[in-house]
Order: C-alpha cells, then structure tokens, then sequence
C-alpha cells in the first residue's frame, strides 16, 4: 500500500532534531514528507541535510489546516493513504502495519494509534488518547481523556473502537476521501479541524477507528501551550464553526444553548482572573457573527448528507462535573451510538 508520513513544521527545528531519526527509523518503506509552513527559523536548512525526506515549501504560514491541505494537494495522485503527524511525536516500533491493517474495511476513512505522553509515558495525552468523541452538545472528549483529567493507560482502553474522530496529531487517512471531502476547512486555521472533517465524513457513512496496538508519544502543545489564549479562542470559535456547518437539527437553539454554555465558562475565567481568556471567548462569538453567512453556504452544500454520526448523546459537562463520572469507562455506554 502507497503510504506517506507528512509532518506539518512551522519553526520547529528543536522538534525535528529530536524526534524525525526516530520516526524515519520506524518508517522503512514508506516516504517520509515534511510541509515547511514558511518557518522563520533555520527548520529548512536541518531538513535539507536529510536525504530520506521530502521536503514541501509552503510560501506562507496557512495554519494547520491550509498548510496539510496546500501539501496534500501538491501529493495528490501519488499516495493511497496519507499519515499525517505532528513534529512533536516519537514513535513505536511497528506503528504503521496495525493501522494499515484497519483501512482493510473500506467503510473506515481514517484511524489512529494509542497517543500516549512523550512526558509521562504511563499516562494518555490529551489530544487524541484513545480515541475521540463528541456529546450531543459537540463537546470532543477521548477514551484516556475527558476535558483536563488525563487517565493512566493500565491497558484499558486496548480494545480497538469505532470513534467519532481520529486526532490530527497522527491520523491515517484515505487520500481520495481526504481530497473528495475538499480537505480540512482552512477558514479554522488550527484546532478541531480534524473533529470537522470526521463529522463531515461521518455524515456521508465513513467510519473511523482507534487502533490501539500501534503507538505513539506526544509532547503535546508543541506550536500552541494548551493554556495558550490564542488556543482558546480558536477552540470555542472553531466549535461555534463546527456546529454551524454540521448540526442536522434545529440550528438556532443549538447555537444558544452552546453560547450560553461558552458565557458560563467565559465568567468563570473571568472569576478566576484570567481576564484575556474570558475576552478570547468574547472574540470567539464575534467571529461566529462575522463569519455566519459563509458558515451557512458551507451547511447548504452539506445538507444532503445524513447518515447519523457516532457519538455520546449524553451531557459530558453533566457526567463530568454533576455525577463525577471522570473516566471514560464511567460513563454509560449505551448512550454510545448513532
């Protein structure tokens, strides 16, 4: 199977000394591709004296989400399947083959491996864990992670799972569905784009898997700390994005119900003086109204499609903080379906 690694880099030369002979050393017979989203720093020159990477020069910084689909559609024809993996990842020794194995069935769009921490190697990292889901209210959570509570991985999660959505930090992905589906929407620049494609593809009957099995380690927060600003504002604003375009219900209701919950967590940041996070959220329903005609042209040519997604239909914020239910093996899954 024709399969390329592309690894997204903006200023990331530390990243790349760290952990590209690793990832090349795990990837025998499969090309190894590095998308430079115009770093400033000396990233070019470190992946030049590579001979076994590829290298895609991106003339500016286009986000995520404009930078894989600039790279993508430069590789397009080439490659069955594309690997897509943040640059700040170390990898297991046969971590390919498990996933391949899972694209067999050809209802699967895209899977992913284990994400455990690079920091903590017991424990799930954030994005991703083992596997990803969304509540009725569009809120992701993973197997190994609900909001801030990370789980030790004690090999409870080892079973392989349909999912909801499949981290961008190492995502297996069809090419002629990634390109079909148009890409990632680049209008969200960087997070949750990944969760928007898998609901939009989820829509058109695709299904997606966690593949234990195989493994990686993540630092996490490479480009953006998790406690970033700028990744607040992108993460509500994406949210409001991703519910505008995707929602089959009633829209209107949906939206505020979801602002109502995004003003309590926006006071409780200011409650908490953390004053700029409560001001991101603020800037995150501007945008939500600067950009909501687009958002519904974007819903229009989406309506067509209707197979109901996997996901929880119950309240996470309810399970996590009401009834205390903070690990995923906590929670009802009978509330788990389509």
């Amino acid at each position: 199977m024709n399969l390329a690694i592309v690894i997204l880099n903006y200023n990331g030369r530390h990243h790349l000394e760290s952990y590209i002979e690793n990832i090349i050393a795990n990837s025998e017979g499969h090309d190894v591709i590095i998308a430079d989203n115009a770093s400033t720093d000396d990233s070019i020159a470190y992946i030049k004296t590579f001979n076994a990477i590829q290298l895609i020069e991106i003339s500016s910084n286009l986000g995520y989400a404009g930078g894989y689909n600039e790279a993508l559609k430069r590789i397009q024809g080439k490659y069955d399947y594309y690997l897509l993996l943040n640059s700040d990842i170390e990898v297991a020794e046969n971590w390919i083959s498990p996933l391949l194995e899972a694209m067999k069935d050809q209802k699967v769009a895209a899977c992913q491996p284990k994400i455990k921490s690079l920091e903590q190697n017991d424990f799930f990292e954030h994005a991703g864990a083992s596997g990803g889901y969304i509540d009725k209210n569009y809120f992701p959570f993973c197997r190994g992670r609900i909001f801030s509570e990370v789980e030790k991985d004690e090999d409870q999660y080892n079973s392989s799972q349909y999912i909801t959505w499949t981290s961008g930090a190492a995502m297996l992905i069809r090419s002629k569905v990634f390109h079909q589906a148009e890409g990632f929407d680049s209008d969200f620049f960087a997070h949750m784009e990944e969760i928007d494609l898998c609901i939009r593809l989820g829509h058109k009957g695709y299904e997606f898997k966690v593949v234990p099995n195989s493994i990686v380690y993540h630092l996490g927060g490479g480009t953006l700390p998790y406690n970033s600003p700028q990744k607040i504002y992108l993460n509500f604003r994406n949210s409001l994005f991703m519910i505008t375009k995707n929602h089959k219900g009633l829209l209107i209701p949906m939206l505020f119900k979801r602002m109502c919950i995004d003003g309590i967590a926006a006071y409780k940041f200011l409650f908490e003086g953390k004053f700029l996070f409560f001001w991101k959220v603020f800037l995150a329903h501007i945008a939500l109204y600067q950009n909501f005609r687009t958002l519904l042209k974007k819903r229009a040519k989406l309506k067509a499609d209707r197979t109901p997604i996997l996901k929880y239909h119950g309240n996470i914020l309810s399970s996590f903080f009401i009834e205390r239910r903070k690990v995923f093996s906590k929670l009802n899954k009978r509330l788990i379906k389509r």
